[in-house]
């Protein structure tokens, strides 16, 4: 959220007295669209504009793909909320040297893509779609709402040979509690969004707080994962870190920083340097 966030809770919690289904609409509304995009920053512009790039048209909204290589053994580079793809600058060239294809996309309402606003289903369609071009992923990158959405991906067909999550989301009911906890909201409001989400923005899922779980049958996910999680991220609590990794068990290996936050951590060169060791790993059978 940005820095009025405060003044306009209070706005909207004085505005649910006289009009509750007013206010109600304005907190849903804030909560589906970022309230503004990324730029892409002056260290990452360089790589950016190395990219080849093309668009696919998902939920009749423009989104767009980057690509740095020729597209073989491709690694998935997922951004999180009000971010894009430019923020893994620091990745692509260690992964082209591995011989690797980082490939990325702006979220729709974010970077160079179109529409308003993301949601965790259409981050699953992307993944698809991307797969059913590119194939298998060798490896897939994920931070935050990209990697609550590609443990829900893995459980629907995508393939990856293994997975490094960074500020991971186990819980989806944090994303609201976290939203209205930044904006003071009343619990009035904190209920009318939870029920807005459930019976509007994924009308057509059955029980959404559970199916987005992350940890939901950990069992079907086979895939090797490193978690990456700062202690001191203001955004996302360790506790949920140390929740996949309960889930997960051996299958997880779990890193924890410190002193970086919830942003800052993808342009961490020891981060970097985390992520690339595992990806790096020979998986049994390759």
């Amino acid at each position: 959220m940005t820095r009025g966030a405060p003044s306009a809770g209070a706005v909207l919690n004085a505005l649910s007295g006289p009009a509750p289904s007013l206010a109600g609409r304005a907190v849903f509304s804030l909560f589906c669209n970022p309230v503004r995009r990324g730029k892409v920053l002056p260290r990452e512009q360089a790589v950016h504009e190395q990219a080849r790039t093309e668009e696919l048209t998902v939920g009749g909204q423009r989104v767009r793909v980057y690509r740095w290589g020729n597209g073989e053994r491709p690694v998935l580079m997922l951004h999180g909320w009000q971010s894009r793809a430019s923020r893994y600058a620091g990745f692509v060239p260690r992964l082209q040297e591995l011989g690797l294809t980082p490939v990325s996309f702006d979220a729709p309402g974010h970077g160079e893509s179109g529409g308003r606003g993301a949601t965790i289903l259409e981050y699953r369609e992307i993944i698809r779609r991307l797969q059913d071009g590119h194939g298998a992923f060798h490896s897939v990158i994920a931070h935050s709402l990209g990697a609550t959405s590609v443990l829900l991906a893995l459980r629907s067909g995508t393939e990856a040979g293994r997975l490094v999550t960074v500020a991971a989301v186990k819980d989806f009911g944090h994303f609201p509690e976290k939203f209205a906890d930044i904006l003071g909201l009343r619990p009035g409001l904190r209920r009318d969004l939870r029920d807005r989400i459930e019976h509007q923005l994924f009308a057509e899922v059955s029980r959404p707080w559970e199916l987005f779980d992350a940890t939901r049958r950990p069992d079907e996910i086979k895939v090797p994962m490193r978690i990456i999680h700062d202690e001191d991220d203001e955004m996302v609590p360790v506790e949920q870190a140390y929740a996949l990794k309960a889930a997960y068990g051996d299958r997880a290996e779990l890193v924890i920083t410190a002193g970086l936050g919830h942003r800052k951590v993808l342009g961490e060169a020891a981060v970097i340097d985390s992520a690339m060791d595992f990806v790096a790993r020979p998986v049994p059978g390759e």
